[in-house]
Parts: structure tokens; sequence; C-alpha cells
């Protein structure tokens, strides 16, 4: 049903609109809302944010609806206005077009007439509305999908990508978030998110201030990867940089419970396949990476303790130049059949 606001100081005006449109009143297709001028409109459309079209006189006591055309678009940005005029009025006619009014009628006013030019309106109304929601999911999906992934999604050879996967050289880094989750298990649920949405911003920030990409979030980790020239050093610095933001956080009191935000840290890098994984039946596929080096990502940070962000000696011989690291030692890794030697990056 189209809600319309008509806005006259002409008091016989509002039982002619309901005598000429009765039949549509009566089966629900318009509902009219009045007003006696401009101030008492704003008040209206305070009042009915659902309103779809405002059709207006110009000449009206304490705010014309010149003035009103003008406050409208604070109002409610969706709303467009109809102005009705003597035809000789042309220049005010002119000055309400150029302020925004959609369309105008002439006084004497031909309801046929009028009623076209409402459904012409009331269509345009629905297409802004459409657009506006398609802006909002949009950004609703940025806020889970990365926009590089929704852009690629637009573009032409989107589909034909579906099916083409890739092997790259990157870098991949684990995250986790230590004694997370026995803190969450004595901790409302809204404190808990929030908690960790606090905590990943900060690691995502310096993610996306290297170019890196936040592959996903899974509990209270977050995987990240890197790809690009120098990626395998872009990844140490946001590593250091996340561990030493953990380390400057202040303690989080919940109760009697006493939570201190540490996080521990796994990087390789090297070859891994880059497509997409899932299932195509519940049409869910992630598109990210896999292998054995993202698998020994994973594994050294399992390895890594609190504050600690570990390499492999593979990855150590890379960066040992630029990074001051420390060797931990030999550990065995799942899945591995023999000892793998460790390294801590220090800074």
């Amino acid at each position: 049903m189209a809600k319309i606001l008509v806005v006259d100081d002409e008091a016989d005006l509002e039982l002619l609109i309901k005598q000429k449109f009765r039949k549509k009143i009566r089966e629900n297709v318009y509902e009219f809302v009045f007003a006696i001028n401009g101030e008492d409109a704003l008040v209206k459309v305070g009042e009915n944010p659902d309103l779809d079209v405002v059709l207006s006189d110009i000449n009206m006591p304490i705010m014309d609806g010149l003035t009103l055309l003008s406050r409208l678009p604070d109002a409610n940005p969706i709303l467009r206005a109809v102005v009705v005029s003597a035809y000789g009025d042309m220049q005010n006619i002119r000055t309400a077009m150029n302020r925004g009014a959609f369309d105008f009628v002439c006084k004497p006013v031909d309801f046929e007439d009028l009623d076209l030019t409402m459904e012409k309106t009331l269509t345009h109304v629905a297409q802004v509305r459409e657009t506006m929601k398609a802006i909002k999911e949009n950004n609703i999906l940025k806020m889970y999908v990365d926009e590089n992934v929704i852009n690629f999604m637009n573009s032409k050879g989107f589909e034909k990508s579906l099916y083409e996967n890739e092997i790259v050289d990157a870098t991949v880094m684990f995250l986790d978030v230590c004694g997370f989750t026995a803190f969450s298990e004595n901790v409302p649920a809204n404190e808990v998110v929030k908690l960790i949405n606090e905590l990943f911003e900060m690691i995502v920030k310096e993610v996306i201030a290297q170019n890196g990409h936040v592959d996903k979030f899974m509990g209270d980790a977050v995987m990240a990867v890197f790809r690009g020239k120098y990626h395998l050093d872009r990844a140490i610095d946001v590593a250091i940089a996340a561990r030493d933001h953990m380390k400057a956080a202040p303690e989080v009191v919940a109760g009697d419970k006493v939570f201190q935000p540490r996080i521990s840290i796994g990087i390789n890098s090297g070859e891994m396949i880059s497509g997409n994984i899932g299932s195509a039946s519940l049409r869910r596929l992630d598109y990210t990476v896999i292998g054995d080096t993202v698998n020994t990502a994973q594994r050294l940070q399992s390895a890594a303790k609190a504050n600690q962000i570990v390499i492999s000696e593979q990855v150590y011989q890379q960066i040992k130049e630029s990074f001051k690291c420390e060797r931990i030692g030999e550990v065995m890794l799942k899945n591995k059949a023999k000892p793998v030697i460790i390294y801590e990056v220090l800074e």
C-alpha cells in the first residue's frame, strides 16, 4: 500500500481527495495523510517514516511549499514530492522543480492526471527503495566478504574463475587469542563477542595496512594471507605489530575473571593452492588457500606460546638478515614424520 501525504491549507481538499480516491483507499492501494502547511507536514513526515509521496500546494501560511521542499531531503531522503499550483504560477513551479520536486500538476486538479502522476512517482520511489536496499545489502556483505572479492564477483571473469585454481607463492599466518576459550565460558555472550571483535579489529587493521587479506576467522583465531612483493616481510611486520598491540592491551575484568589479551602466531611461506574450496551443492565455497605450507603454518601456531611468533627454519633462512630471531629447537608437528626446527621472531 502506498502512503501519500497531502499538504494544503484548503480544508475541502481532504474531503475531495477521499471522494475521488475512495475505491483505492477501500482496496488499500492508497493511504492518505493530511497536513495544513509545510510545518505541519514536517511533523507528519516524522510521525510516518513509511511515507512514499508528498503532494503539496505551494502557497500556504506559516511554511510554504517551496520551503517544505528544501526541508524534505533532511526529513526523509527517499520521499518524492509532487507540487500542485495554478498554471499561471509557472515561476514558482520552476523553482519547485529546481528544489527537487519530482513532478507537478496544475489547478484545477484533473484527478485522472493526478492518479497517473502519483503512479509514476510511486514507481520511481519503489526503484529508489530497491537501490537503497541493494546498497545496504552490499554494505552488509562487505562485513562478511573482502571488498576485493565483491568487486571480482561483479567482473566478467567471475563465473569462469569459479572453476579455475592456481598454485601461488604466498605467506600464510595464523593468529590465535590465547586463553580466550576458557575465559569466554564464564562471561556473558554479548561481552564475549564484543571483546573478541575488538581484539580482531586490532589484528585486521595491521593486516590491511600491509596489503594482506583476512582469509577467515576461526573461533578465536585469524587466518591471513599475503601475496605480491615482499609478502613474507609484510606478514612478519604484521605479526610483530599485532603482538605488541596485544601486549599493550589492558586487562579485561568480568566478574571474578581477569583476562590479559595475548596472541600466539605461526607463519609459513611458499607454494600453496589457491581456489574455491567447499560444497557446490550447499552453495558454500571459500576462495582460500590449502596445502602443506598452510597446514604447517597452523601447526607452527599450535607450537607457539603466548606472545610468540613461530616460524620454520626455511622461513628463518629468508628473513634472518632483516629480523632478529632466536632458535627454539626441534619439535614434532602433527603429520610430520621428522622433528622440525623452529624459531621465534623477536623484533
